[in-house]
């Protein structure tokens, strides 16, 4: 298989004085409400973290009974815990996807196949793609970085016996109604992760959660390090799983979808439409020369996400995240110089 850079990430791209389109958090800090919890809160940081209270919240917050809640240190951690806890013989990675999946089964000595869905197809999950011998298949839901949202059906064809099949939603509640999740629904075998990082501008932090049938849960739950859910980590989940948490994450989607809305109109102005048909808070370009492309963006103040280090996307792809309206505008300006485009 080709080698790409699975532990480049968009933080890698951003730097001082540069304006961040390359990181998909969405707010620049957590808003008032949330930092009042958090500070509260520091004056019990002498005392070990007990994330049982955030486990009920999630439980509650997606109608799930408790034992089917793992609190995580951030979604990523979920993946090497599933990497550790499942003895996988033929582990599938569907790609173009977040990295860091594949990279926590190769750390763990599993060998890896890929699944690439193609541009042409608009990235569109097949379920008949997956060899039917896969026994631990990741999927991500909204993906990152084609920003493609698949059909609840087409997810969950690829649950069978004998497979455990990793849904990644770290950006669904970035998508308006949370339209095609299976967080909601203990399906054997399945396990859906959850991020409050990108909409609560946690990314510090480290907040998730994994939503999964008991046994499961067991399992991860067996190899998780002690104490690896901080304090501060588990009380911003019980917060931001509150209802008006959810229905305040319900607008600021709404607004996301707007805004990227705006993003994708001014692209096809300057002959560069976003591939695919993204849901998520970012979008996915292809320009010629885009190494170049992105090294003048720098240049210009803009820090972009580089495609080539995802399996099954090249040098000319470019991630965008959404950001507000006066920001696009003054981006587009500056894409349409470095391009040329008229």
């Amino acid at each position: 298989m080709p080698e790409y850079d699975l532990h480049h990430h968009g933080d890698r791209e951003v730097g001082d004085g540069l304006v961040d389109l390359a990181v998909n958090v969405r707010l620049p800090a957590p808003p008032a409400w949330l930092r009042t919890e958090l500070a509260a809160a520091l004056e019990n940081l002498a005392s070990y973290p007990d994330p049982t209270a955030a486990a009920e919240a999630v439980a509650a917050r997606h109608r799930r009974a408790f034992e089917d809640v793992l609190v995580t240190a951030g979604a990523a951690e979920a993946f090497t815990l599933l990497a550790s806890a499942i003895p996988a013989r033929h582990p599938v990675v569907v790609h173009p996807q977040f990295t860091e999946p594949e990279a926590a089964l190769l750390a763990a000595g599993r060998p890896v196949d890929r699944v690439v869905l193609s541009e042409e197809d608009g990235y569109r999950l097949d379920p008949a793609l997956v060899p039917g011998s896969a026994d631990l298949v990741f999927v991500g839901n909204p993906t990152n970085p084609t920003s493609v949202l698949h059909p609840a059906a087409a997810v969950r064809a690829l649950a069978r016996p004998g497979r455990v099949l990793v849904v990644d939603e770290a950006f669904l509640d970035a998508v308006p109604g949370e339209a095609e999740s299976l967080a909601g629904e203990r399906i054997p075998g399945v396990a859906v992760l959850r991020s409050l990082t990108k909409t609560w501008g946690l990314a510090g932090l480290r907040a998730g959660y994994l939503l999964g049938p008991p046994d499961l849960t067991a399992r991860l739950r067996a190899v998780q390090p002690p104490w690896s859910v901080s304090t501060l980590a588990a009380v911003a989940t019980v917060a931001c799983c509150r209802p008006s948490a959810v229905e305040e994450a319900e607008k600021l989607a709404a607004e996301a979808e707007a805004d990227r809305d705006y993003l994708e109109s001014g692209l096809a102005d300057l002959g560069i439409p976003a591939l695919a048909s993204p849901r998520g808070p970012f979008v996915l370009i292809r320009v010629p020369g885009g190494a170049s492309v992105r090294l003048r963006l720098r240049e210009a103040g803009y820090a972009v996400r580089r495609g080539d280090t995802f399996p099954g996307l090249g040098p000319d792809h470019l991630r965008l995240a959404v950001r507000d309206r006066a920001t696009t505008d003054a981006f587009l300006a500056a894409l349409r110089r470095v391009t040329g485009a008229r």
